[in-house]
């Protein structure tokens, strides 16, 4: 099978069987991430932890999840793409079942590592499979990708609340999560795996490659990590700068990732319309926007809101979009998309990091500094990264237009 499938073609319902797969995955992958949280105390009482000293397992887990980053590219490259997400899927079902049954602190933690290891592999297997699947028609597809997983990501609290109290606290939960993994490990292998498209782009030099691979990695480390600090900082802000009382800055917060989850749901059709680069440049524009906004009203309730709101909506699509403006510009490979991940993942545990020390020295105004020194580091980049392959071939990875 190519990746490059005409929707008329005989095989046309086995690729919308596989893109159903990848869509399921990623639900089910939110799902899980958005877990931890939720299920602490319960964790915490379960091995006889003081709750304080819990946060290690984000840790760990973030550490498997790089790790897995590192890993998973090579075997993507190497083996069916399909088999590999089975496994992957197959794995966090088995790491969800046995963490409530764990009473030793090591143990819980020892099946988060391996839980995070799953999680990135899927990752980069439902990213790098689209990709080399839809070629330069990835967009919408790409950005309904991560709207799924945004979606069970908002879905996981409800489960896990409902499933505790239908069938057993903890056990219930985690039991109830791994089966719903279950049917998504079906539905993958009932397609074939696709191959790694051939690169129209054999003249250029594997250090050119190389370079704009890294470029693009550093991106996805600045996008990642403004989201996330924004995201985990802007409740502490908001009370802080005595802009809101407890329940409203829960609310705030709430709303950026519910304006951040319609976002990638209303870019779909955009994102079948409109090329990348300039979905891209509008995302980052209109989102330095929304950061001036909150930087020049810092003392007005209405600015915060309106600037929290705009940022989720504008951010929303820029991590798909940078997927698949990288696909037009250099080769897609498993390693490739790994180093993506990885340069994501770094970012994701270092800016909310320096977040919190600037928060702490500086004051709650080092928030929207920092998140639109962010975004123009990521939109200088993305000129940067522009402007080098302009005259280039379109795609990477297929010839169409860019």
């Amino acid at each position: 099978m190519t990746p490059t499938l005409s929707p008329a073609a005989p095989a046309a319902r086995t690729l919308r069987l596989a893109t159903a797969g990848y869509f399921i995955a990623f639900i089910a992958i939110g799902l899980v991430s958005a877990s931890l949280g939720p299920t602490l105390p319960a964790l915490a009482a379960q091995t006889g932890t003081a709750l304080g000293q819990m946060g290690i397992l984000f840790t760990v887990r973030s550490l498997g999840y790089l790790i897995g980053s590192l890993l998973g590219g090579h075997l993507y490259d190497r083996l069916p793409g399909h088999l590999l997400l089975a496994a992957g899927l197959g794995g966090i079902a088995v790491t969800m079942a046995l963490v409530p049954v764990s009473v030793l602190l090591v143990l819980v933690g020892a099946f988060l590592f391996m839980l995070g290891v799953f999680e990135s592999s899927i990752d980069i297997g439902g990213n790098t499979l689209l990709m080399w699947r839809y070629g330069p028609r990835v967009g919408p597809y790409m950005n309904a990708l991560h709207f799924f997983f945004g979606l069970g990501a908002f879905l996981s609290p409800l489960v896990v609340a409902q499933a505790g109290l239908r069938f057993g606290g903890l056990r219930g939960s985690y039991w109830a999560l791994a089966l719903l993994v279950l049917p998504t490990l079906v539905v993958v292998l009932l397609s074939p795996s696709p191959q790694a498209p051939v690169s129209s782009t054999e003249g250029r030099s594997g250090r050119a490659s190389l370079v704009l691979t890294l470029l693009l990695a550093a991106a996805f480390f600045f996008y990642v990590g403004m989201e996330i600090t924004y995201g985990g900082w802007v409740y502490s802000y908001a009370l802080t700068k005595s802009l809101a009382d407890a329940p409203g800055a829960a609310l705030l917060n709430s709303s950026f990732w519910g304006a951040l989850t319609l976002g990638r749901l209303l870019v779909i059709p955009l994102a079948d319309r409109v090329r990348p680069r300039t979905l891209l440049l509008g995302d980052l524009l209109l989102a330095l926007a929304c950061v001036a906004l909150i930087l020049v009203f810092p003392n007005a309730l209405w600015a915060l809101w309106a600037g929290t709101l705009g940022l989720g909506l504008a951010i929303a699509s820029i991590y798909p979009t940078l997927m698949a403006f990288a696909s037009r510009r250099i080769p897609i490979t498993g390693q490739v998309t790994s180093i993506f991940v990885m340069g994501a993942s770094l970012g994701g545990m270092t800016l909310p990091w320096l977040a919190g020390r600037l928060f702490q020295e500086v004051g709650p105004q080092a928030l929207p500094w920092e998140t639109g020194l962010a975004l123009g580091v990521v939109l200088a980049l993305f000129v940067v990264i522009a402007m080098s392959t302009r005259g280039m071939s379109a795609s990477a990875n297929h010839p169409a237009g860019g």
